[in-house]
């Protein structure tokens, strides 16, 4: 029996969580597992957090010949190097745009928002 570590979907639409669980390789993604070693909640906001696995139990089962998926491989690849870091602040934000400059008026017109100049009376 060749057996596997990968994950197993528990979430709804939009809230998606993961069981990482020893399986046969033949059984259906969610199958019944042999065992669960841990969990994935990529919801959580907190990279650090996000993964909680039984490292007593991972070893055990990868000295006995169980390969993990490749999604399992790079939570462990990120565990052991502790590599989740913090999220990105967001980037500073940009100055609004001054409003342009109005045009000059032309000498003999009156510029907006002034009244005309009324002519001398003789």
């Amino acid at each position: 029996m060749s057996v596997r570590i990968r994950m197993k979907m528990m979430g709804r639409k939009h809230r998606p969580f993961f069981r990482v669980c020893i399986i046969d390789r033949q059984k259906a993604r969610d199958g019944l597992e042999i065992e669960e070693v841990g969990t994935y909640d990529p919801m959580v906001k907190d990279k650090g957090a996000r993964v909680k696995l039984n490292m007593e139990r991972f070893d055990y089962w990868m000295s006995v010949g169980a390969t993990p998926s490749d999604r399992v491989a790079t939570l462990i690849k990120k565990i052991k190097l502790n590599r989740f870091g913090t999220a990105a602040p967001p980037p500073e934000m940009t100055p609004p745009k001054a409003p342009p400059n109005p045009e000059p008026a032309s000498e003999g017109a009156p510029a907006e928002g002034e009244a005309p100049a009324e002519a001398p009376a003789e």
